[in-house]
């Protein structure tokens, strides 16, 4: 066995049987005892129905369920598992089929390479070997043709051709002369027995006795056994080849799966384009709910950046009854801040000013200007969270002066700018004292903060302005409210953060943009759900399509499997077309909501002058992302039933 000449297959006691009912059996084999050699050119010959085919299936490695052994250069592959029996098939078998099995929407070369393609052989050496090989068998001008603009003869040397592209050392032929006229049939012949004179066992399965006759040996079968075993004339010696072919890659790679794949996808290209536009309109429809609920949240903070300055923080003590609501402790009496809480506060990192505040609810205050008396409703300590672009009209104070309302102002004149540095007086009720002093107008402030009633009559003095005022009627007061100023915009969100970790509150114009804020999440991820039930719809959809490839590629899936495939590569190949279509659709579904964001923020900046859609990258890629996911898992189980067909049946389904 270890001479080259010596012993590379042998039957002992091979009997096969089918299954034909619960309990009937037929039997298609008996105890069939074969040796081959390196070198022979052996014909099974025998009628329809006498066993030799599945003689064939059985040394060929398609089927394994068998009695007896089958020893290939003394290693029984009864006793292969099945990764060792797609190896087996891929390495040692080549395949010569009657119908020629070519996949037809594979060039020829590709047909032929396509069995290296599975050893993960780089596409530069397979296309070489391909090429040699066709060259040889005189097919040098028909390489990127397809199958179908081939004549029989040449088909029938393409199947050839692909047989021998991995140097296998057993050569199954069946019937490889049964579809072909007679001038052609003694042309494969003629290449059939070239092969054998360079030491290949080739064995050729038939019921013709003219193909037997250039064999070196005929074996006889009939109802399943062995009648006759003869050998016409002496065996061809072993020749090496020059240069074999490497086999020490065995694994179908993720960028070979992705070119069959796409192969086979370009053979139903409007029916995939069809599958990924569906697949693209729930991509589409979440990625612009979650944009636009980005971009409702933008417009809020960037309004609310234009009326509070974002390097200011600030600060409310918290309710005193610890159970209460945030909300309803802010509307309810005010609890003032203690000098221990500001040196608290004044030490904190970063912060680079402490500002004191104060406001009085006056529902009876006024303001008299000459004759004029306007009512006001509250006194407010102006601060730096107050922006520059909110005063209209003048400058905002330091110290002496107050700051009045676009609707005071209004209401006492036409002419703003003669207002400034007028003097007025301002009457309202604090307890059970009625206060009532002159200060002069510094500057005049726009309602149109966030809150703002341009309706209402508002004051805002320097903190003070307000306790100096207060102490002319023994009136002491203490911040109801602390601004801390930061140095950056980044701090300002630490800061914010510390602040909240010792107990203090935020602003209520925070409070309430951040209840807003969790309600447009609730409401947008609702939405993006409610879309998201597309999705669904469209892995039914993918499913059904791959389930419909499956079937229509039976046979396909049976070739590559004779050729050496195994369950994984199948399952590969089918997986990543999954992913392929995965992929176009999430890609189609991005460019739908880019082309519709732009749609969408048009018409909405013509109309409101801002934009409703926000861009955002990351729901692009996570857009992207859920396509492929959903495909893939779509594809699974048509992938697991395609890597479970037998690769006997799929030979023969049409």
């Amino acid at each position: 066995m270890g001479d080259n000449m010596g012993k590379i297959l042998e039957l002992k006691n091979v009997t096969k049987d089918y299954k034909i009912g619960k309990k009937a059996k037929f039997r298609a084999l008996t105890d069939v005892d074969l040796t081959f050699e390196k070198g022979e050119l052996v014909s099974i010959l025998g009628e329809s129905g006498s066993g030799k085919s599945t003689l064939m299936n059985l040394i060929g490695g398609l089927d394994s369920d068998f009695s007896g052994s089958i020893k290939i250069e003394g290693k029984d592959i009864h006793k292969y598992k099945e990764k060792e029996l797609d190896k087996y098939r891929k390495n040692k078998i080549g395949f010569i089929f009657q119908s020629f099995n070519l996949i037809q929407h594979l060039s020829i070369i590709d047909n032929v390479a396509i069995a290296m393609t599975l050893s993960n052989v780089t596409k530069k050496e397979r296309i070489k070997r391909a090429e040699e090989v066709l060259i040889e068998l005189g097919l040098k001008d028909h390489l990127h043709k397809k199958p179908n603009q081939l004549s029989g003869g040449q088909k029938q040397r393409v199947a050839i051709a692909r047989a021998l592209m991995n140097d296998p050392e057993i050569i199954i032929a069946d019937e490889p002369t049964g579809a072909l006229d007679s001038e052609t049939s003694n042309q494969i012949l003629k290449i059939i027995e070239e092969i054998a004179k360079k030491g290949k066992l080739i064995i050729i399965v038939t019921h013709s006795e003219k193909v037997s006759s250039i064999s070196t040996r005929v074996v006889r079968i009939s109802d399943g056994r062995i009648t006759k075993d003869e050998r016409l004339k002496e065996k061809y010696k072993y020749i090496s080849a020059e240069e074999g072919v490497s086999k020490a890659k065995q694994n179908l790679s993720i960028f070979s799966a992705m070119k069959i794949s796409l192969n086979n996808m370009k053979e139903k290209l409007t029916r995939n384009i069809l599958v990924s536009i569906g697949a693209s309109i729930g991509i589409m429809s979440i990625i612009i709910m979650l944009s636009i609920g980005q971009g409702v949240e933008n417009y809020i903070i960037e309004e609310m950046n234009e009326k509070v300055n974002p390097l200011v923080i600030e600060v409310n003590m918290p309710s005193e009854n610890k159970e209460e609501n945030p909300m309803v402790a802010m509307m309810g009496e005010p609890v003032y801040f203690e000098e221990e809480n500001i040196e608290e506060l004044e030490s904190l990192e970063n912060v680079k000013a402490l500002e004191k505040g104060f406001s009085i609810t006056v529902p009876t205050g006024k303001v008299v200007y000459e004759e004029k008396a306007i009512s006001t409703q509250a006194i407010y300590t102006i601060s730096s969270a107050i922006v520059d672009s909110e005063i209209s009209h003048g400058e905002r104070p330091n110290e002496n002066g107050v700051v009045i309302s676009s609707y005071i102002a209004k209401n006492i004149s036409d002419d703003f700018d003669s207002l400034i540095g007028k003097e007025i007086e301002v009457t309202f009720q604090y307890g059970e004292k009625l206060i009532s002093e002159k200060t002069t107008i510094a500057a005049i402030f726009e309602e149109t903060g966030i809150g703002m009633n341009d309706n209402i009559g508002y004051i805002y003095a320097t903190y003070q302005e307000l306790e100096k005022m207060l102490q002319k009627y023994n009136i002491d007061i203490s911040p109801s409210v602390i601004y801390l100023v930061s140095d950056t915009e980044d701090n300002a969100s630490i800061i914010k953060e510390e602040v909240k970790s010792l107990g203090y509150s935020g602003s209520m114009q925070e409070l309430m943009i951040n209840i807003f804020m969790d309600m447009l999440d609730v409401i947008t991820y609702v939405l993006a759900a409610i879309a998201g039930i597309s999705l669904f719809v469209s892995s039914i959809m993918i499913l059904v399509v791959l389930y419909i490839s499956v079937v229509e590629r039976t046979k396909e899936i049976g070739i590559l499997k004779a050729i050496g495939a195994r369950r994984k590569d199948i399952k590969r190949i089918f997986t990543t077309e999954a992913f392929l279509i995965g992929v176009a659709g999430g890609v189609i579904g991005v460019g739908f909501a880019t082309l519709l964001s732009f749609v969408i923020n048009q018409i909405v900046n013509n109309l409101f002058g801002s934009e409703l859609v926000a861009y955002v990258p990351i729901y692009m890629v996570f857009g992207i992302a859920v396509s492929v996911i959903i495909s893939i898992v779509s594809g699974l189980a048509p992938a697991a039933k395609a890597a479970k067909l037998d690769p006997i049946e799929s030979l023969r389904h049409e």
